[in-house]
């Protein structure tokens, strides 16, 4: 979403000149230890050169905070600007006057934002759901259950990830389109229900859990689903709500395969509308880009809301999938 804003956006001269003031003070920055490190002894040299390295390496970072949050900067300020301020040859990096009525056009013009929170809302929840049951018992099955050719079908099913999935788009099309799925939820939802990547990541996850508890609840006559249900899922909670969020995520920003199977307005999903010509005015041609920026601030919002609260549930899972021990 990020790509689309700057390649909707000029920053222009502002921008450079907002550049030229960041690189003005790290060459000060710079200049200034090193006059230091030439004027102080031995020990006070190692203290300023140690500083030195870290003045530059936050400067660094910086950097490139101003260049990935400038983005989202440029978004909110657009979506509360005027269309002939936005269309002003020379950009500006403060609204002149704000027009906080482009979030409520946002709503009620013919977009139908809130028809396509619902479709979108729909794909994502009722995909993760079936995606998770799908994951969670591949991950089982490969982690404690004994069968022959268990190792190799493993092997092969991570091999599937080496190959991109955009060359699955046409014979997909295909398929679908002879089940008569087209412009339908199940064609939203039915193709994406299996990711290799998860169920490997769960499945790693299953691996640490000690095989001595899965032999003893045997022992008492435990089956293989209530011991799944009452011991694995419970200890493996961390990684399925990782899965539970990257799912949700991924279904909330897919554009291409919705684009291209069901870009009817009962089933287009929120990605697909806010690309749509629904921001386009039918006399004059023109694009109202800050009502289309004010729709791509209201999307964004429930994905950062999600990763505020549950990044820490995203990294623990990740990092416990990822050692074993």
């Amino acid at each position: 979403m990020a790509n689309q804003i700057l390649a909707s956006a000029s920053v222009g001269k502002p921008a450079i000149i907002v550049a030229a003031v960041l690189a003005v003070l790290i060459l000060g920055m710079v200049v200034t230890c090193v006059v230091l490190v030439c004027r102080r002894s031995a020990d006070s040299r190692r203290k300023t050169k140690k500083f030195l390295v870290k003045a530059a390496l936050y400067a660094f970072l910086t950097v490139m905070a101003v260049i990935v949050l400038f983005p989202f900067y440029w978004m909110l300020i657009s979506s509360v600007k005027t269309l002939n301020e936005y269309n002003q040859a020379e950009p500006t990096l403060w609204p002149q006057q704000f027009q906080w009525s482009n979030y409520a056009l946002a709503f009620t013009g013919n977009l139908n934002l809130g028809r396509l929170f619902l479709n979108t809302v729909i794909v994502g929840v009722v995909s993760t759901l079936l995606s998770l049951v799908i994951t969670v018992l591949s991950a089982y099955a490969f982690a404690r259950l004994e069968f022959k050719g268990k190792n190799i079908l493993f092997a092969a099913l991570l091999a599937t990830m080496m190959i991109p999935g955009e060359l699955f788009t046409v014979t997909n099309y295909i398929t679908v389109s002879d089940l008569g799925w087209l412009r339908s939820y199940s064609v939203l939802i039915v193709p994406f229900l299996v990711s290799v990547f998860y169920i490997y990541l769960l499945r790693q996850n299953f691996m640490q859990i000690p095989n001595e508890l899965y032999l003893a609840a045997k022992v008492d006559g435990t089956s293989d689903l209530k011991y799944l249900w009452r011991v694995m899922i419970p200890l493996a909670s961390p990684t399925l709500i990782s899965i539970t969020i990257l799912k949700m995520m991924g279904a909330w920003n897919s554009y291409v395969w919705p684009n291209l199977v069901a870009n009817d307005l009962p089933h287009r999903l929120i990605t697909v509308g806010l690309r749509g010509a629904a921001f386009k005015d039918t006399l004059t041609g023109l694009t109202n880009y800050p009502a289309q920026m004010a729709a791509v601030v209201l999307v964004t919002i429930p994905l950062l809301i999600v990763f505020l609260f549950f990044r820490k549930y995203i990294m623990r899972g990740v990092s416990r999938s990822g050692i074993k021990g």
